[in-house]
């Protein structure tokens, strides 16, 4: 069987004692850094990918995509014993994770957390490995007008699964859309929106502003709080497992929750974050069973069915990345610039052209998952003593840490005065409410939708007519207008806004 044999090769590529090193390594501090508030996954690849330069690329990658599904699990941790979300699709398992910790139960919830991550990542794993040939054979048919609808549909998406009003996410699409055609026009090799600022003719910095937004605009947010809303409290750990029944109230929510983000992490646009909604508010709509915890008081299926989903998003968010070469979220943009370093186009041609590391990183993903459970419930308390670092101590770490990130990638002052203006412009947001998820997707998405559009017009020689004639493109045309119109209808409407209500 052709999957086997890839399959085969993946793991005498994964299993190489370098590339175990490094999917270690990635597990490692995606964990660290999914414990730390303040400091996302976005923001620390951002920082390592200048020390992946000297890296393999099989390496740079296995350990870039370890940080980020690493960074699933070590949020759930903190969520859990702090009430403190260390990622933001861990907030909804703050709701009954934190509840579980006070009435003494924790170890049974970061175990259910742990345990139901695992077996949601090695499912999702699969579907990767047995979908994306399929998706990349469709991908080769796609030409420019294609392409271009396609990232309309992302872009709807994005303002779809955006948290919060329908408007804001749109305005925050279009200004990352606006933000995107800073720089050299592709076609004239004329500067625009430049203001005869030399820096500004490659375009904006997108790693100073992912981490201004969410690396500096957190912590201007934490520290704008009482001084006693940022202490961090430790809870009692005991009895790591959870009981018979535990097992048995968890495995169905697993089960739901694996399906559901195997299948919405595919979709562009923070598909890790609906998923862990979506599950719970289907694991809360669910009949409970007689003497069940209520939802909101420590039920333990609010805990394993929300991870369980964000991990099998988190996974399959691969697969427009491998199969289609566009990035689903802001951690994938980052992974297409580490792929843009080695020399890697990304897209369809890379299952042919670098079997090995197509493979390879699919397999590393199920070897990283199992790194993470061994990781993860042995090690709480380490995790619980990192949290109790004092926040006056912690941010000025992550402040610097930020700056040598966004320096090192261009050697250049002014990507750090943009990465503080950005910092500003995260607060602005936070205050106003604004998830800035789909603003970054709109100027990863912006640039290439500009190209597209430019070639689909130049080979149909102005023709706008050839986006509906071609019946891939009108599809997915007719896909993104039905969206919005679905997602305009009240009904729809409400049940959104419940969906995304956290509750107490």
């Amino acid at each position: 069987m052709e999957l086997l044999d890839h399959l085969s090769l993946g793991f005498g590529t994964a299993f190489t004692l370098q590339n175990l090193l490094y999917a270690f390594i990635g597990c490692m501090l995606g964990t660290l850094i999914g414990v730390l508030p303040g400091v996302g996954p976005t923001a620390t690849i951002a920082m390592l990918l200048p020390a992946t330069y000297g890296l393999p690329p099989v390496a740079a990658l296995i350990m870039l995509a370890g940080i980020y599904y690493g960074s699933q699990y070590g949020g759930s941790t903190t969520a859990i014993l702090v009430n403190l979300p260390g990622e933001a699709s861990s907030v909804v398992t703050v709701i009954d994770g934190h509840k579980m910790a006070q009435n003494g139960r924790a170890g049974a919830a970061l175990a259910a957390a742990g345990l139901g991550s695992f077996f949601a990542g090695t499912v999702a794993t699969l579907v990767l490995a047995a979908f994306a040939p399929p998706l990349t054979e469709i991908a080769l048919t796609f030409g420019p007008a294609e392409y271009f609808s396609l990232m309309i549909v992302g872009l709807i998406g994005a303002v779809v699964l955006a948290s919060g009003s329908l408007l804001k996410a749109l305005c925050m699409v279009v200004t990352g859309l606006l933000i995107g055609l800073v720089g050299t026009d592709v076609n004239s090799g004329v500067a625009r929106f430049s203001f005869d600022i030399p820096e500004l003719t490659d375009g904006i910095s997108f790693i100073a502003i992912a981490m201004g937004i969410f690396g500096y605009g957190e912590i201007i947010a934490n520290l704008a709080k009482p001084d006693q809303q940022r202490e961090v409290f430790t809870a009692n750990v005991s009895g790591l497992w959870p009981t018979a029944q535990d097992f048995r109230d968890m495995t169905p929510a697993v089960l739901r929750g694996t399906a559901l983000g195997s299948a919405l992490g595919i979709l562009p646009g923070g598909g890790s974050l609906l998923s862990a909604f979506a599950s719970y508010t289907i694991e809360k709509k669910l009949k409970p069973r007689p003497g069940e915890v209520p939802f909101g008081r420590g039920n333990i299926r609010g805990v394993a069915g929300p991870e369980a989903a964000n991990n099998a998003g988190a996974q399959t968010s691969f697969i427009p990345l491998l199969t289609l070469g566009i990035p689903g979220n802001a951690v994938m943009a980052l992974m297409v610039g580490a792929m843009t370093i080695h020399n890697i186009q990304p897209g369809p041609q890379v299952m042919t052209s670098n079997p090995e590391l197509f493979w390879g990183l699919i397999v590393s993903m199920w070897v990283g998952n199992l790194m993470l459970v061994i990781l993860n419930l042995p090690l709480i308390g380490l995790w619980i003593k990192l949290l109790t670092i004092p926040y006056r101590w912690l941010f000025p770490a992550i402040v610097l840490f930020c700056a040598i990130g966004v320096y090192s990638t261009n050697n250049n002052t002014f990507d750090v005065w943009i990465l503080g203006w950005f910092g500003i412009v995260g607060y602005i947001f936070y205050k106003l409410e604004c998830e800035p998820a789909p603003l970054l997707l709109g100027l990863i998405l912006g640039p290439m939708m500009e190209e597209y559009l430019r070639r689909t017009l130049l080979i149909s020689r102005g023709d706008w007519g050839v986006f509906v004639s071609r019946p891939i493109s009108a599809t997915l045309l007719v896909a993104a207008l039905v969206l919005l119109a679905v997602v305009l209808l009240p009904s729809v409407k409400k049940g959104r806004k419940e969906a995304f209500v956290e509750e107490g």
